[in-house]
């Protein structure tokens, strides 16, 4: 028990710490704080098990070590797209698209106000819809009547009326 305490309880302790902050900073985008400290630890581990027991071991660990490490990086990632973690609030969720019927809710021809002045662009309303505009080549000052000339993708073109 005394040797177990003295040479491998280090040992091991620096493998599983060193896994656990490889696999954070996988997850974690950031600094790069815990994936050094993480590298640092697992080196540490190779060191003293070189110097406890043997070069050849010492790789040999080194080998499974990494084998392990690969495995719980695959599972976590095959979690976060797909399981558990996919659900939890630590992970960025993709922003949905607005849908098409919002995006052509602004048709040619529909009358609305500017709400800001468009030199070019600007906002304008349109039947309480504020939406992104662009004056079509001249200056437009706020609280005028605008009719809609042109659509194209995200771009609203409105001349004064």
């Amino acid at each position: 028990m005394e040797r177990f305490l003295v040479d491998l309880l280090p040992i091991v302790l620096s493998y599983v710490a060193g896994i656990a902050m490889v696999t954070v900073e996988v997850f974690i985008p950031g600094f790069g704080l815990p994936g050094i400290s993480g590298v640092i630890l697992l080196l540490i581990g190779g060191w003293l098990t070189a110097k406890t027991y043997s070069l050849g071991i010492a790789i040999l660990v080194m080998v499974i070590v990494v084998a392990i490490l690969a495995v719980v990086i695959l599972v976590f990632l095959r979690s976060a797209s797909k399981g558990r973690l996919k659900k939890s609030p630590f992970f960025l969720k993709a922003q949905e698209e607005m849908p098409e019927k919002k995006k052509d809710h602004i048709a040619v021809g529909r009358k609305g106000k500017t709400v800001t002045a468009l030199r070019p662009a600007g906002i304008a309303l349109f039947d309480n819809v504020r939406a992104d505009v662009v004056a079509d080549g001249e200056f437009i000052q706020a609280d005028v009547p605008v009719t809609v000339t042109e659509v194209r993708g995200n771009r609203i073109v409105v001349k004064a009326v």
